[in-house]
C-alpha cells in the first residue's frame, strides 16, 4: 500500500507536466498575447558601416512568420537580382537575407518589411520594421515625403511605386524605361509615401501604377506620374504638390484585317484612333454594300459587307495622316445569325429617352406594318420607325409618364444585309415612371479659371450628364434616377471639348480634374428630391 501511494505521488505531477507541455497558445482563461515580436540580435549589427557581407540574419524573441512579403518588402536602392529571404511559410526565430547582387559603394541600404513580420500564434505585427546598413562611412538620413493620386478615379487604397533618380551625368529622360531607380518607396494602403535614408543631391521623382512590379516604366500597361521640376535635398524634403497618375495614349498601330464570319471583317489596332476609316479598293458589283463601326472596346473596327464569291478584299485604312493597306482573305462559310435587342432596362425606360432597337448586323429593310404598340393593354399608339444608324432603329412616339406600353414585332419585320429576317414574334412590355419618381441635382458653378470647364455628373464611373461652361453658371441636372452620383470638373486647357491625358516624354501633364466629392462621399439622390450643390472650380 505504501508503494502504491509513492507511485501515485510520482506519476500524477508527471502527467500534469506532460499535459501542460503539449498545449499551445494562451492557457484557457489567461490574458491574450498582444506583444509584438522583438528583434534581439542582428548579424551584422543594425546600421553597420562599411558593410561588405552577403548574408544577414535577424533573430527574434519568439517564433515569427512572414506574410505578403513580396508585396510589403521594399529594398532601397533596389537590387537587379532580388535578395533571397527565408524562411517563408514556416515559423522561425530568425529571418535570413541572402544578397545576390553587387552592392553600390558609399550607399545606405534599407530593408523595409512594413508589417510583414508577425508572431506565429496571435499574428501580432511589427509595424514598419527596418534593417539598415551602409557600404560607406556613415548612414544617410535625409527623407522625402509626398502624395500621389489617380487623375481619373482618385483611388484611396493602392500600392503605387515611387521611383527616385539621381540627376547625374548618366541621367536622361528615357532612363525610367531601362534602369531601376536609385531609391524606391511605395504608398502601400494610402495616398502618401516616404523615402528614408537618402543622400543629399538633385533628383527626379516618378510614381508608377505597375501591372508587373519591377520599378521600370512600361507605357503600354503602367500609369505614370511625374513632377515638372527637379527635387533638391535636403531643401525639398516635403512636397506640397502631389504626383498625378495617368495612362498615356499609345501611338496608333494598325495590326491587320481578319474575316470573323462570312460578310464581316475585323480590323484590329493599338493606340488612339482619331478618325479611323476604311475604303474598299477591290473591284466589286454596283449593288455591293459595306458598313463600318468601332467596337465597344474601341480596339477594332468592324466592317460588314455583302457576301460574294471572292478570294479576298483589299482595303485602305486611314487614321488621320496614317495610311495602311490590308488584303483580307475570305474563307468563312457561315454568316452571323440575326439578333436584336432594346434599350429597355428590366421593364423600365425613361420617358425622355428614345426606344431603340439594335441589331448585330446592318439593317437593310424594315416592314413598318409589322410593328404595333398599345398603351394600357388596348389603346393603339401612333409611332414612327426611324433608322438612327445602319444597325439601329428608333421607335418615335409621344411617351407619357406613369404608363404601361406593349411593343409587338411580327416575324420578318426586320431584314439584315445578308437577307436574313427576324423569325419570331418579338414582344416588349415596358413602363414609364412619374416625374416624382426622379430627382434633381442643381449645381452652382463658380468658375475661377480662364479656361473652359467640362462639368460632368457620374454614376459608377459612367458619365450621365456633361455640360461645357465658359463662365460661372447655375446648372440643373433634372429627372435623374435615385442613385449615388459624383461630380467633377475638367479644366479644358486646349479647349477641344474633351479631357486629354498627359505625355511623359513631351513633359505634358494630364488636364486637371477637380472632384467635388470623393468616392467615400457620394451625392445620394432620392426620389422627388432636389439636391443643391455649390462647386468652386479653380
Amino acid at each position: 500500500m505504501k508503494l502504491l501511494k509513492q507511485l501515485l505521488v510520482f506519476f500524477i505531477p508527471l502527467s500534469l507536466l506532460f499535459h501542460n507541455c503539449a498545449r499551445k497558445g494562451t492557457p484557457s482563461g489567461g490574458p491574450k498575447d498582444e506583444d509584438t515580436p522583438i528583434m534581439v540580435l542582428a548579424k551584422p549589427a543594425y546600421e553597420t558601416l562599411n558593410f561588405k557581407e552577403d548574408n544577414i540574419r535577424l533573430y527574434f524573441d519568439e517564433y515569427v512568420v512572414l506574410r505578403d512579403l513580396n508585396k510589403k518588402l521594399i529594398i532601397s536602392p533596389p537590387f537587379k537580382t532580388p535578395a533571397l529571404v527565408t524562411p517563408q511559410g514556416t515559423p522561425s526565430k530568425y529571418i535570413n537575407i541572402k544578397i545576390l547582387d553587387t552592392l553600390k559603394e558609399n550607399t545606405t541600404y534599407t530593408f523595409n518589411f512594413g508589417d510583414a513580420i508577425q508572431d506565429n500564434n496571435e499574428n501580432n505585427k511589427i509595424e514598419n520594421f527596418k534593417y539598415i546598413f551602409s557600404t560607406g562611412d556613415y548612414i544617410d538620413s535625409l527623407t522625402l515625403k509626398g502624395g500621389v493620386y489617380d487623375v481619373l478615379k482618385e483611388k484611396k487604397s493602392k500600392n503605387y511605386s515611387l521611383l527616385l533618380y539621381k540627376v547625374d551625368s548618366i541621367y536622361n529622360d528615357s532612363i525610367i524605361y531601362k534602369k531601376k531607380p536609385d531609391y524606391v518607396s511605395r504608398t502601400m494602403d494610402s495616398v502618401n509615401f516616404e523615402f528614408t535614408n537618402i543622400s543629399q543631391g538633385k533628383y527626379r521623382l516618378f510614381a508608377l501604377d505597375e501591372e508587373t512590379p519591377n520599378y521600370l516604366y512600361n507605357s503600354k500597361s503602367d500609369q505614370i506620374g511625374f513632377l515638372d521640376q527637379e527635387i533638391y535635398l535636403p531643401k525639398d524634403s516635403l512636397l506640397i504638390k502631389s504626383l498625378v497618375l495617368f495612362m498615356e495614349d499609345q501611338p496608333f498601330k494598325f495590326k491587320r484585317g481578319k474575316e470573323i464570319k462570312k460578310g464581316r471583317i475585323q480590323f484590329a489596332f493599338e493606340g488612339k484612333q482619331k478618325d479611323l476609316k476604311v475604303k474598299l479598293l477591290s473591284d466589286v458589283p454596283k449593288d455591293f454594300k459595306y458598313f463600318s463601326k468601332l467596337s465597344k472596346a474601341k480596339d477594332s473596327l468592324n466592317v460588314w459587307y455583302t457576301p460574294m464569291e471572292l478570294d479576298s478584299l483589299k482595303f485602305i485604312v486611314t487614321n488621320g495622316k496614317s495610311i495602311d493597306t490590308s488584303n483580307v482573305k475570305l474563307r468563312k462559310k457561315q454568316i452571323d445569325s440575326l439578333s436584336v435587342k432594346t434599350n429597355i432596362k428590366g421593364r423600365n425606360i425613361h420617358f425622355k429617352d428614345t426606344l431603340k432597337i439594335t441589331a448585330n448586323n446592318p439593317i437593310i429593310n424594315v416592314e413598318r406594318e409589322k410593328f404595333s404598340m398599345t398603351i394600357a393593354d388596348s389603346i393603339n399608339v401612333d409611332f414612327e420607325v426611324k433608322k438612327l444608324d445602319f444597325n439601329q432603329l428608333g421607335i418615335l412616339f409621344d411617351m407619357k409618364t406613369q404608363s404601361k406600353y406593349r411593343l409587338k414585332i411580327l416575324p420578318n419585320a426586320i431584314e439584315d444585309l445578308y437577307q436574313v429576317k427576324t423569325k419570331d414574334t418579338l414582344k416588349y412590355l415596358f413602363i414609364t415612371k412619374q416625374v416624382e419618381d426622379y430627382g434633381a441635382i442643381n449645381v452652382d458653378v463658380k468658375k475661377n479659371t480662364d479656361k473652359p470647364v467640362i462639368l460632368q455628373l457620374l454614376n459608377k464611373d459612367k458619365v450621365v450628364k456633361s455640360v461645357y461652361l465658359k463662365k460661372s453658371a447655375k446648372i440643373e441636372f433634372s429627372l435623374l434616377e435615385p442613385n449615388e452620383y459624383t461630380l467633377r470638373a475638367i479644366i479644358d486647357d486646349n479647349e477641344n471639348g474633351v479631357w486629354d491625358t498627359g505625355n511623359y516624354l513631351q513633359k505634358r501633364q494630364p488636364e486637371k480634374i477637380i472632384n467635388h466629392n470623393s468616392d467615400e462621399e457620394k451625392l445620394i439622390l432620392r426620389a422627388n428630391w432636389i439636391l443643391p450643390i455649390s462647386f468652386e472650380v479653380k
